[in-house]
């Protein structure tokens, strides 16, 4: 059974950091892409950045140069380190895998973490 757990939210001013962690159940490199989702309250969930299988980084505009993915394929655990960050990154954080098999996607998200900026 496919799991993502994550860990690592909080609550920080402004201008401070934070690194989320996700681990997975199977093999990393199993998922064709792998990344964080976010939700912030009234709005539609937002990519925030993926990294397919060959390790190349996806990042929305809003957080390129502030956030960095990374993954290490030994412990299956992928992370993202959280710079300067602002009230509007204020949601709650989903670990999200996508998988093809028999030329069907399958997606699997992990329960979420918070993640509150103050001002």
């Amino acid at each position: 059974q496919v799991q993502l757990a994550e860990s690592g939210g909080g609550l920080v001013q402004a201008g401070e950091s934070l690194r989320l962690s996700c681990s997975v159940s199977v093999v990393l490199t199993d998922f064709n892409a792998i990344g964080w989702y976010r939700q912030a309250p009234g709005k539609q969930r937002e990519v925030v950045a993926k990294m397919s299988r060959g390790g190349s980084p996806y990042y929305v505009d809003s957080v390129k140069g502030r956030f960095t993915i990374s993954r290490d394929v030994v412990k299956n655990t992928v992370s993202l380190q959280m710079n300067s960050l602002k009230p509007e990154d204020t949601a709650v954080y989903y670990c999200h895998g996508e998988m093809w098999r028999a030329s069907q996607q399958y997606d699997y998200w992990g329960q979420g973490t918070l993640v509150t900026v103050s001002s």
